[in-house]
């Protein structure tokens, strides 16, 4: 066979498949468990290894970091070098935003994960401004040759890196946030302006959510943008007010935004400002959603509210609170709407798939006893795409309902 490992020095360094449990990376899926591995070579954690099957078949390529139950991420299913299939992944990821994102938008996810064969590692860009997010071992290793492939095909002003998530601290890395590559020349500035599909929005680097701004939800920003015409919204875990400002221009009569955070709210403020909509006229909350959504009498009578909460379920054990959680908010929600009005529903916990997800939206709607019908669900960005070998990676579900 020729796909049969043969060279005595690949085969030593080689991770060994246990024979019954080997079908789901032999079907591509880019993580290996624990409990596939039959035999490790000698190697450092994080390190890159030949992948074969317990009879020599060659898999690929992946890092490995062993008491992980997770052991292994897939950076390639050939037996090319794997630097340089490393290398192909981020100029084929660069590639593909070229070829969908528009010109009116200069802030997209330009690296996202398994989803570019890319396992631990996110860039978003801002502007001309790259920001990485590390959340491995392995790719920590990877980092000079991932920079360095970075600033030779794009030459971005600066590069920051964002890195604080508990997948990291799983693996044993300390939070991190800073500058790798400092703008040249000017004085570093933390607040980036950027534009999405013409709008404008400040951005923070380092003292915000995410990698500065919740890009996998443009498509939907776009789409009540389109439905919030002389409506009065209510924009729910608003963050910097993303939603608001997609309302207002496409001409709602008001856009209220509501966020635990006053830092979040004061962004808001500024994004709304910055598109020529005025402040006064608007509403900015500081406060719990479900608190103000239990308000007996809100300040405005809402005919489209958006309840885009932070994931409920950051753990598979968090799935009981979490339901009863996306539960309640959405009851609450649409108690509150008139009849014809309408519910932007979302949910980024990867724990709660889309079937429980909805299973949650249809009890709170029998328990709101109202009648609903889904308008659409989740628009996906060209630029977070999700590798079909790899469907986990759709964590984001969303749903437009007409409630009467």
């Amino acid at each position: 066979m020729s796909n049969i490992i043969t060279e005595q020095n690949i085969a030593a360094r080689a991770s060994v498949l246990k024979p019954e449990r080997d079908k789901h990376v032999r079907n591509r899926h880019p993580w290996v468990f624990m409990g596939a591995v039959a035999h490790y070579p000698e190697f450092e954690n994080g390190d890159l290894l030949p992948v074969v099957t317990s009879f020599g078949d060659f898999v690929g390529y992946g890092y490995f970091h062993k008491g992980q139950s997770i052991v292994g991420r897939m950076i390639s299913f050939t037996a090319t070098d794997p630097k340089q299939v490393i290398v192909e992944h981020i100029k084929d990821a660069i590639a593909l935003r070229h070829q969908f994102m528009s010109t009116d938008t200069t802030a997209y996810r330009l690296i996202n994960g398994e989803g570019d064969s890319l396992p631990g590692l996110i860039v978003d860009l801002y502007g001309d401004v790259l920001v990485l997010q590390i959340n491995t071992l392995g790719i920590e290793k990877l980092k000079p040759l991932i920079l360095e492939t970075l600033q030779i095909a794009l030459s971005p002003r600066g590069i920051y890196e964002k890195s604080k998530t508990p997948t990291r601290r799983k693996e044993g890395l300390d939070d991190f946030e800073g500058w790798l590559v400092e703008p040249s020349g000017e004085t570093v500035q933390d607040t980036l302006l950027i534009t999405e599909n013409g709008l404008k929005f400040s951005v923070s680097l380092n003292d915000s959510q995410k990698t500065g701004m919740f890009l996998d939800q443009r498509g939907m920003r776009a789409l009540v943008g389109r439905y919030s015409k002389s409506r009065t919204v209510l924009n729910c875990f608003s963050y910097t007010g993303g939603f608001s400002v997609y309302a207002l221009a496409g001409g709602a009569k008001r856009a209220d935004s509501v966020d635990l955070y006053a830092q979040a709210i004061a962004g808001a403020r500024t994004n709304v400002k910055l598109n020529g909509f005025s402040e006064e006229a608007n509403g900015f909350y500081a406060e719990d959603v479900f608190t103000f959504l239990a308000q007996k009498q809100l300040p405005q009578e809402y005919d489209f509210i958006i309840l885009d909460p932070p994931a409920f379920a950051k753990r598979a054990s968090d799935i009981p609170n979490a339901s009863r959680g996306y539960r309640e908010i959405n009851r609450l929600a649409m108690e509150k709407l008139p009849k014809g009005g309408l519910l932007l529903t979302s949910s980024c916990s990867a724990h709660v798939d889309r079937a429980l997800f909805q299973t949650l939206v249809f009890q709170a709607a029998k328990d709101a006893k109202r009648n609903v019908r889904i308008l659409s669900y989740h628009i996906l960005g060209a630029d977070h795409p999700v590798s079909l070998y790899y469907p986990e990676g759709d964590y984001l579900k969303s749903l437009l309902l007409y409630i009467n």
